[in-house]
């Protein structure tokens, strides 16, 4: 047998659909047999909560081994997985091939799909997912929604504290009365640079849920760098990809939307677009979660074969075809955070790769958690955790001194400033209000 870590790792099909996985007795000695690996190894102590709330179960039971803790003890330290995958893309010595053949974060997705049958879900944490139902509503007085919603309402953020126990401190985006989508129904497409050197290149900017409802910027900026590269754009968004009730064991929920969002995306992959996600869990999600929860849908597996992150696109065209003329030094320098859900694709630091083609322009790099895990750090129960586990990078972005933040995850981004108010204990005003990479593109070609 060789030693873990020497060869790629592979994942083997969510087998969701088989009785045994939701077998609780199975799934206990599954939790026993993987936690006894972690604990004998504990590489990923630093990694994220779950490995210290894991470890400490055990160094404090009775024997100091896991023989000696509760089954029913095991539940705070699944609460804490973020589905980061981290742990099984970058530390794990012990994931497929090797014949320990452990995989962390799905084992916890199965803990949840679990939890759902069982009803355990609870009704608040279950809405604030609906991101499509939550975002149309808020569109539709986005004034209302966003006064409600500001940090610092006494009237109203104790509230939803109690009732969706989101924490009242916590940064939640803001909503856009224009939709990304409804912008671009509403306006010309942009002219598109035909002396660019990939003129000739289509693409199918697939929306997001958080681009669409929460910062059409940044999918405006986006559309804009690539006309001025020469690419023909268009803005679909057949719906959300799932990656909230991934996070609460709902596979049912993420199957038929991978089912019937590939189905409608095949005509453009077909018409020979590439199809580009402008939020780094929704990329994660077309390419590699989908085809495991769906290995057979010959949709889902021609979407994921065409699904490029964002930042990955521009630097493909830089590679293959060269930028078109006219970027700009940006003065101030750019700290830029690179997400798990980034680096679980496997694809490198797309987004330093990007911002490194800035001409004469400080680019610093921060591979550090930033500890916000999608919804899971804005509850109350884990927003002072979330805080703690984005520390280091918050540090390391304060530090920095640079006019800029972003990160391919605006979600992150957006926390990793807060943290560096909590670091400062004031508000953050010296960085730019930019969240995505690509935004710092179109700024420094003056679009």
């Amino acid at each position: 047998m060789r030693e873990g870590s020497l060869d790629a790792p592979t994942r083997h099909p969510i087998k969701w659909r088989d009785a045994d996985f939701y077998d609780e007795a199975k799934l206990d000695a599954e939790l026993r047999r993987v936690f006894d690996i972690c604990h004998g190894c504990r590489r990923c102590f630093n990694l994220c909560d779950s490995f210290p709330r894991l470890f400490d179960l055990i160094d404090e039971s009775a024997s100091g081994e896991l023989d000696s803790v509760a089954s029913a003890d095991f539940k705070p330290v699944v609460d804490a997985c973020t589905l980061c995958d981290m742990c099984f893309m970058t530390k794990c010595p012990y994931v497929p091939p090797h014949e320990f053949d452990l995989d962390f974060p799905h084992l916890m997705l199965r803990y949840r799909a679990v939890e759902r049958k069982r009803s355990k879900i609870p009704f608040a944490a279950r809405q604030l997912t609906e991101t499509d139902r939550n975002g149309r509503l808020a569109s539709h007085v986005p004034g209302l929604a966003n006064w409600a919603s500001r940090r610092g309402n006494t009237l109203t953020r104790p509230v939803i504290e109690r009732v969706a126990g989101v924490h009242r401190d916590a940064h939640l985006p803001p909503f856009h009365g224009k939709t990304f989508v409804a912008r671009a129904k509403g306006a010309a497409a942009p002219t598109v640079n035909v002396k660019a050197p990939a003129f000739g290149r289509k693409a199918a900017l697939y929306a997001t849920c958080f681009v669409n409802y929460n910062n059409p910027d940044v999918g405006t900026a986006f559309r804009n760098v690539l006309a001025h590269n020469g690419v023909d754009t268009e803005v679909v968004y057949p719906g959300c990809c799932g990656m909230p009730q991934l996070e609460h064991g709902d596979l049912d929920r993420v199957a038929a939307n991978a089912r019937r969002i590939a189905a409608d995306l095949r005509p453009w992959v077909d018409k020979g677009f590439d199809i580009v996600s402008l939020v780094p869990s929704c990329s994660l999600m077309m390419k590699f979660e989908w085809p495991l929860i769906e290995p057979d849908d010959d949709n889902v597996k021609a979407l994921g074969q065409a699904t490029f992150d964002a930042a990955e696109y521009v630097v493909d065209i830089a590679r293959k075809e060269g930028l078109a003329d006219g970027l700009q030094r940006l003065p101030g320098g750019v700290t830029v955070h690179i997400a798990c859900h980034s680096r679980a694709q496997n694809m490198g630091q797309k987004a330093t790769e990007l911002l490194k083609l800035l001409p004469e322009t400080d680019v610093k790099v921060v591979e550090r958690c930033s500890g916000h895990g999608g919804s899971w750090g804005i509850m109350k129960d884990n927003f002072e955790v979330a805080l703690k586990v984005g520390r280091p990078a918050a540090r390391q972005a304060k530090e920095n001194e640079t006019a800029f933040v972003v990160s391919e995850c605006p979600l992150a981004r957006d926390h990793i400033v807060q943290g560096m108010e909590r670091l400062d204990g004031r508000e953050w005003d010296r960085v730019e209000p930019v969240q995505h990479p690509v935004q710092l593109i179109a700024r420094a070609y003056g679009l």
